[in-house]
C-alpha cells in the first residue's frame, strides 16, 4: 500500500530576519510487481538543518523572533526575578503588523538568450501599469519596494513605482528566479540536484531575511512590496504558512499578480490573496 511519511526540518536563524526552515520530506509509493509500494524519500537539502516534530503543528517561533528566544536567560538577575524577565520579554515583543505584497513580474520575452534581453513585452508593460494602478487604489502608505535584480523584475518595478511616488526602491540578488527545492510530485523535465542546492539556499535566505514578524522597535503597521518571480513567491508562501515547501510547484501565478501575506505581532501568518489578477481584463492575463 502506498504511504506518505513527512518529516519537518528546521535550520538555525540568521541575524536580521531569521526564520526556521520548514521542510517536509515525502515518501511516495512506487508500485512493485506484487502491487506493494516502495517509498521514495525526498532527501532534505544540506542547508535545511536538523529534524523537528512532524507536520500539522504550528511552530510559533518559526522566525526565531519569539521574545523568549531573544532573551539570554543566563544573564537573568536572580534578585529582581520574574519582574525583570517580564520587562525584558515585553521589550522584545513585536507590536506592529507587517503586510507583505508579493508581485510577480509581468510578461516578458522568454525566448531571448541573454537575461538582459528578456525585457517586458507590450502586454507585459500593460500588465505592470494595471498592477501599479491596483496597488495605488488600495490607499495604503507603502514603506518600500524591494525587487529582484533581473531585467523583467526591474522593468516591472519601474512601471509600478510611477503609480507610487515617493516609495523607495531597493534591488537584491536574493529574489532572483531559481529552483527553490525539488518539487513533489516530481517533474521529469525539471532541474538537476545541483541547481536546487545552489538556488535553494539563496531563496531560503531571501525568506529568512524578508519574511518575519515586525521588529520590536516598529510602532506602526507596515506595507511592503516585493517584486520578483513565480518560483520565489510560491516557495515563500509555502514556507510562511508552514506548508510542505516541496509543494510549491502545485501553485500557479499569473503575470503581474498580487499575493498578500500578513504577519501578526505574535508570529501568526495569514494569506489574504494568492496570485490575484481580478483587476485585469481577461485578455490581459497571462502566465508566461
Amino acid at each position: 500500500m502506498a504511504f506518505r511519511q513527512a518529516l519537518q526540518l528546521a535550520a538555525c536563524g540568521l541575524a536580521g530576519g531569521s526564520a526556521a526552515v520548514l521542510f517536509s520530506a515525502v515518501a511516495v509509493g512506487k508500485p512493485r510487481a506484487g502491487g506493494d509500494a516502495e517509498p521514495r524519500v525526498v532527501e532534505a537539502p544540506a542547508w535545511a538543518g536538523a529534524a523537528r516534530p512532524g507536520p500539522g503543528v504550528w511552530d510559533p517561533n518559526w522566525d526565531r523572533r519569539e521574545p523568549l528566544s531573544l532573551v539570554n536567560l543566563r544573564k537573568r538577575n536572580l534578585d529582581s526575578g520574574e519582574e525583570e524577565l517580564a520587562s525584558r520579554l515585553d521589550h522584545c515583543k513585536a507590536k506592529a503588523t507587517r503586510h507583505i505584497f508579493l508581485i510577480r513580474h509581468s510578461q516578458y520575452h522568454v525566448d531571448a538568450s541573454l537575461e538582459k534581453d528578456r525585457t517586458l513585452t507590450p502586454l507585459g508593460r500593460e500588465q505592470a501599469e494595471l498592477t501599479g494602478l491596483r496597488l495605488a487604489s488600495l490607499g495604503l502608505k507603502f514603506n518600500k519596494i524591494v525587487h529582484s535584480s533581473m531585467t523583467r523584475a526591474i522593468e516591472t518595478t519601474d512601471i509600478i513605482s510611477k503609480h507610487l511616488p515617493g516609495v523607495c526602491k531597493v534591488s537584491t540578488d536574493l529574489l532572483r528566479e531559481g529552483a527553490p527545492i525539488e518539487p513533489d510530485p516530481p517533474v521529469s523535465h525539471w532541474k538537476p540536484e545541483a541547481v536546487y542546492y545552489e538556488d535553494g539556499a539563496r531563496i531560503e535566505a531571501a525568506f529568512r531575511n524578508y519574511i518575519h514578524r515586525a521588529d520590536a522597535k516598529q510602532q506602526e503597521d507596515s506595507y511592503e512590496i516585493f517584486i520578483c518571480h513565480a518560483n520565489v513567491i510560491r516557495y515563500i508562501v509555502c514556507r510562511a504558512l508552514q506548508f510542505p515547501p516541496e509543494g510549491w510547484l502545485r501553485l500557479s501565478l499569473n503575470n503581474g499578480s498580487i499575493t498578500h501575506l500578513v504577519v501578526r505581532p505574535d508570529g501568526r501568518v495569514a494569506l489574504r490573496t494568492l496570485g490575484d489578477t481580478g483587476f485585469m481584463p481577461p485578455d490581459k492575463i497571462s502566465r508566461s
